[in-house]
């Protein structure tokens, strides 16, 4: 039970013949007493954790000392490293460029073999549609004489007429 200042300063007790009822106020004087005491505790707790944040925040001031001479010993380093990658730096577009000039002259090799390539995938891809298209034809007059021949009533069984199907794909008509 957590007892309030507002708790103990409205505890009434019954009042008896010879004054309050003396079990009651004991019971009541034992909780304050627990509650006190466990306040007391977390005082002292309180006050060690206080020391402790103390300590840590010198040690923090004493790191954050050190951080910044670091930083400053840090900066002077960036510095000086970027003079010398500004000198590399130079050096190496040098270098870039004439690479560069190169690759441009491969790459232009390069694109007029391309080129050349595309030529000739262009004359292949013409000749297959050609044939295709002239593959297609055939294919169309043989089912048109297959058409004409039904119409006939040329009735032949299932079997001659696989074997004729297998025969005509193989010997395509020129």
């Amino acid at each position: 039970m957590k007892i309030t200042p507002l708790d103990i300063q409205q505890a009434g007790f019954r009042i008896k013949l010879r004054g309050y009822d003396r079990q009651e106020v004991d019971s009541f004087l034992d909780a304050v007493t627990e509650e006190y005491e466990g306040l007391i505790r977390e005082n002292a707790g309180l006050r060690e954790k206080a020391a402790e944040y103390e300590n840590q925040l010198t040690e923090l001031r004493k790191k954050e000392a050190t951080l910044n001479n670091t930083l400053m010993r840090a900066q002077d380093l960036v510095e000086q490293m970027g003079r010398n990658a500004q000198k590399d730096a130079d050096l190496i577009q040098k270098e870039a460029e004439l690479k560069a000039e190169e690759m441009t002259r491969m790459a232009r090799e390069e694109m007029a073999a391309i080129k050349r390539e595309i030529l000739d995938l262009q004359k292949q891809k013409m000749l297959f549609l050609e044939k295709s298209r002239s593959l297609i034809r055939i294919f169309q007059r043989v089912l048109e004489l297959e058409e004409r021949e039904e119409e006939k009533g040329g009735s032949k069984d299932k079997s001659d007429e696989e074997r004729d199907d297998n025969v005509r794909i193989l010997k395509p008509k020129t």
